[in-house]
């Protein structure tokens, strides 16, 4: 994406701009009746920066569901949190990664004359100049392709993804974590046709359900739990799994009469002081079955590069930072990066300025690690807070996310944050 932001921006057309891709292009003219089981939450402020080069109107010509609320619960108590604008305006949108890369490949066609796309292709080498203050006499990354061929850079993107070969190429470090979690992911149909426009989430003591609109009839299931109980889901039949999924989101199994009774007294105490504060809390959709080969599964993990940014190397998107797909933030990281990214290399071409200098790179890098860690730590915390059912913690998780929902100010702070 960043590509094509460049292939559209005035300074940059001067520039020679190529893409590494190891696999084939997808572009799609319609989509395949049934649902990928591979999709992103899409932020406001992500359908911006996709609408200011046409890719947007390509997703919407395609497929998306927008959402208007999020509704998200303890299952150990009865505590919960709602997010919804006063004006019913989107929340966000759920759409399917094939979308994406399909209204992305088509805009790429669209400045072909700018941007050179090198399909099922493979760096093998790298070959990187010393800093600019030595007395290297070449300023360009040398990249080895497997089929023979040699290209130069004065500035490498890594957008590669969480094993990044760019990131270790270049020796930067990377802080990892890998939660004792996988992630199994499901395309799910309801028992009845709904408006459908609820992002759904519920913290299980060994980890979050989440179950996200695809349409009036069909759900996105997103579920990280224990390794060994993924692959049980995995291996239930479909009766079983559908009765797993509908157990996890209504059964209150892990309640206690402690925490619901001192849930309820902060409860009502917040209500006498801030009537206006509770929301009303709705039912999940109830799951009828599952598409057959759409369940899968994906182990989960926490890193964060201690760089961003080298002589002429920047890392973006899963290249640079892994979260944990609680918070529904990780594509819209990486589309945060390629903006920050594009607007600082976009200020250096007009200046005259070397791409590939530090000067504006650590610049991109000081912005994004300031955005991006408060993040990825945030999630990390509720993980872990939620991963427990130590009485005390569920008691205090409980109170803090009942005030939280009694106060919009707080609320509209979060939604704001995770609208960019």
């Amino acid at each position: 994406m960043y590509l094509l932001i460049l292939g559209h921006d005035i300074h940059f057309h001067d520039k020679k701009i190529a893409l590494l891709e190891a696999g084939p292009g997808k572009e799609y003219d319609h989509m395949p009746d049934t649902y990928s089981n591979r999709v992103s939450s899409v932020s406001p402020g992500s359908a911006t920066l996709l609408s200011s080069f046409g890719a947007w109107d390509h997703v919407c010509s395609l497929r998306l569901k927008p959402f208007r609320r999020m509704q998200v619960w303890d299952a150990c108590s009865e505590a919960m949190i709602v997010f919804e604008k006063d004006d019913l305006d989107d929340m966000g949108y759920i759409v399917e990664n094939d979308v994406i890369m399909s209204a992305l490949t088509k805009q790429l066609n669209a400045v072909a004359d700018r941007v050179e796309v090198f399909y099922r292709s493979r760096a093998v080498g790298y070959t990187w100049p010393l800093p600019s203050h030595s007395c290297d006499t070449s300023p360009w990354v040398q990249i080895e392709l497997s089929d023979g061929r040699r290209l130069q850079t004065k500035l490498l993107i890594g957008a590669d993804g969480h094993n990044s070969v760019v990131r270790k190429e270049a020796e930067i470090k990377n802080i990892e974590h890998r939660y004792d979690q996988s992630a199994v992911v499901a395309t799910l149909h309801l028992s009845e046709a709904t408006d459908n426009n609820v992002a759904w989430q519920r913290f299980l003591p060994t980890g979050p359900i989440a179950l996200l609109p695809l349409s009036d009839t069909a759900s996105s299931l997103v579920w990280s739990t224990s390794h060994e109980h993924a692959s049980e889901l995995l291996a239930m039949d479909e009766e079983s799994f559908v009765d797993s999924i509908n157990s996890a989101f209504w059964s209150n199994v892990n309640h206690s009469d402690f925490i619901d009774t001192a849930g309820a007294m902060f409860r009502s105490a917040i209500s006498l002081l801030k009537p206006s504060g509770t929301a009303v809390r709705q039912l999940p959709p109830s799951v009828a079955k599952v598409d057959p080969e759409s369940r899968a599964m994906f182990p989960l993990g926490m890193g964060h590069a201690t760089q961003y940014v080298q002589h002429r190397v920047a890392l973006i998107g899963d290249a640079a930072h892994r979260v944990h797909p609680l918070a529904g933030q990780g594509v819209n990281l990486g589309f945060g990066d390629i903006a920050c990214l594009a607007h600082h290399l976009s200020a250096a071409a007009f200046n005259g300025r070397d791409l590939g200098s530090l000067k504006h790179l650590l610049k991109f890098e000081t912005e994004r690690q300031r955005h991006n860690v408060s993040l990825i730590a945030a999630t990390d915390m509720l993980k872990r807070l939620y991963s427990t059912r130590l009485a005390p913690l569920v008691l205090l998780r409980t109170w803090g996310l009942q005030a939280t929902n009694a106060l919009p100010p707080v609320k509209e702070q979060i939604m704001a944050f995770a609208s960019k």
